[in-house]
């Protein structure tokens, strides 16, 4: 058996979702799932913002630095 065979990530993904979704219901009967606080779910929201906004700042220098390069005539 070859390991793109096996595992969670080569399943059908609604096999996923269903297998996913069985244990979410189950960590949450058993009482050890993680419920989010108001507070908690702002931090983490803003975070993902600022990361976002990083990647988008450096995703456009190098658009910038491409079409930098490609306007500079070659000697």
């Amino acid at each position: 058996m070859a390991n793109a065979d096996r595992g969670f990530a080569s399943m059908d993904p609604e096999k996923q979702r269903r297998i996913a979704s069985k244990g979410g219901r189950a960590a949450h009967r058993k009482g050890v799932a993680h419920v989010w606080t108001k507070e908690e779910a702002s931090k983490a929201g803003h975070k993902g913002g600022t990361e976002r906004g990083k990647r988008r700042k450096a995703q456009k220098a190098a658009e910038a630095l491409k079409t930098a390069e490609k306007e500079v005539p070659i000697p």
